[in-house]
């Protein structure tokens, strides 16, 4: 399956993106309610409705960035936000170049056609700062071949990660909204 810009461009203009919650979820808002250093560099690839930004900003946190390939929600979040548009990217997230302190991880892996999830891990090891975070959720369900959304389990999110990345959490998330409960997993991974 291609998902390219085409795809997700296409999924926006049809309004067939089921999984969004619409509003932050809650293990990424008591996450983000808990950090206290309001200048981090905090990445949102895969943008959607990007609650998780508007969070951010709402609550004192200036040095967001988030990125899409899809021209759609960038557009909006840019209509939304016009004093933090050279903060909303439209691009390819494999391509982009930065160092942050935290990428919050909402949706973007588990949309990506399997087969890049290797090349997931080596970017975001990339584009983070000396012991920076992967911090958000990962649905956990069976891997097929229907998606997005894309399943997984925890021992494959170990397995993955763990070569460069030192694990620090990731269980069963406890206070996921009703239609993901038991099916998603809080995560924080450390980059080594």
């Amino acid at each position: 399956m291609n998902l390219n810009k085409e795809y997700w461009e296409n999924r926006y203009q049809n309004n067939d993106i089921g999984w969004d919650t619409g509003s932050i979820t809650k293990p990424l808002k008591e996450y983000i309610d808990q950090i206290n250093d309001k200048n981090l560099k905090i990445l949102i690839p895969g943008a959607g409705n990007s609650y998780e930004f508007d969070y951010l900003i709402e609550n004192g946190f200036k040095n967001v960035y988030v990125i899409d390939i899809s021209s759609q929600p960038i557009n909006k979040l840019r209509s939304k936000n016009p004093k933090f548009e050279n903060q909303i990217i439209l691009g390819d997230f494999f391509e982009h170049k930065g160092e942050y302190d935290i990428i919050i991880e909402q949706t973007f892996f588990c949309a990506l056609n399997p087969i890049l999830r290797k090349n997931y891990i080596t970017k975001t090891h990339s584009l983070l700062k000396s012991k920076g975070k992967i911090v958000g959720l990962l649905f956990d369900f069976p891997l097929t071949k229907e998606g997005p959304p894309f399943g997984g389990n925890i021992d494959e999110y170990r397995d993955s990660f763990s070569e460069l990345f030192a694990i620090k959490i990731l269980e069963k998330a406890y206070n996921s909204i009703k239609p993901r409960l038991g099916r998603e997993l809080f995560f924080i991974f450390e980059k080594k």
